[in-house]
């Protein structure tokens, strides 16, 4: 998945950068509130919404999330998954997120590569994601917490190396500014403790006012300014996954000890026009609702 042009130059649509900077630049809490309420609506009268029977384990699950910015789904894939996950990708080639011109399978990582990202086609292709991606339990969940069908926006499986030098923007506490709503699902695919870059979320930011400009914050100055008590640091063996809104503020910590493998679901209101969506087709028998998955599947 490319990232879109934003600014004036070869590539650039003007109306995608109008909408990616629309919802940046309103940043009231209340403002943005209403914004959501009126779109999803509109969402719902072109796309419905489902049924879904009251649940006890979402319920507390979406408390969670609303009041925390973060719920842990304990295991969503079992380690015999996993391991067909890793199979799949033994052979497939990487793409080194800092470095567009540099190409690799997981058992030739160059010594510089930070982190690096399997493409969509190859994604779609592997074993039980999509059908991870679709599950009814998580689209419950996207569909309750963004108030309508949501659109599955990003799907990505990225790893991450331990290796010296200057840590990357997503390695440093940030804030996401994706669409109006959504959150995301992170799934580990390798076992993550303290020094294998846990996802460090910080309890409850998503519902503070994120500047216009969005920024990158040390250890310290988060520390300093929101307290360690705040910190969410998200470790669990293969399989474990947890729902995150990313809006708040957040880091994957850098690995120190071995690298880490994830798996990334967006759940939104609308596309992100961060991006630019290229569906690919998908050959497999499972039935998945087109609309959901539209910038993804072909």
């Amino acid at each position: 998945m490319r990232y879109a042009r934003l600014t004036p130059g070869h590539g650039f649509k003007p109306a995608n950068s109008f909408f990616y900077y629309l919802q940046r630049i309103i940043v009231s809490p209340p403002l943005r509130g209403l914004c959501v309420r009126i779109f999803r609506n509109w969402v719902r009268f072109r796309h419905g919404i489902s049924a879904a029977a009251p649940h006890t384990a979402r319920e507390h699950l979406l408390d969670r999330l609303h009041r925390e910015g973060y719920a842990p789904l304990d295991n969503v894939l079992s380690h015999e998954q996993c391991a067909d996950i890793h199979a799949y990708f033994a052979d497939k080639v990487l793409t080194d997120r800092q470095d567009a011109t540099s190409s690799f399978t997981i058992d030739h990582v160059p010594p510089a590569a930070r982190l690096a990202e399997f493409t969509l086609r190859d994604i779609i292709g592997c074993p039980h994601i999509l059908a991870l991606a679709n599950d009814r339990r998580l689209l419950d969940l996207a569909e309750s917490y963004i108030g309508c069908k949501p659109t599955i926006s990003q799907l990505g499986v990225r790893w991450s190396f331990p290796t010296g030098g200057k840590r990357s923007d997503l390695q440093t506490f940030h804030r996401d500014s994706e669409d109006w709503r959504y959150f995301k699902v992170l799934v580990y695919l390798t076992d993550v403790g303290p020094g294998d870059g846990p996802h460090v979320y910080v309890r409850g930011t998503h519902k503070t006012r994120a500047p216009v400009r969005l920024k990158i914050q040390s250890d310290g100055e988060i520390s300093e300014e929101y307290g360690e008590e705040r910190l969410i640091t998200a470790t669990g063996e293969r399989g474990f996954a947890f729902a995150v809104d990313t809006a708040g503020v957040h880091k994957g910590a850098p690995p120190v000890e071995k690298p880490r493998l994830m798996l990334q679901i967006q759940y939104s209101l609308f596309r992100s026009y961060a991006y630019v969506y290229e569906p690919e087709p998908y050959a497999g028998t499972l039935p998945f609702d087109r609309y959901i998955n539209r910038l993804i599947l072909a």
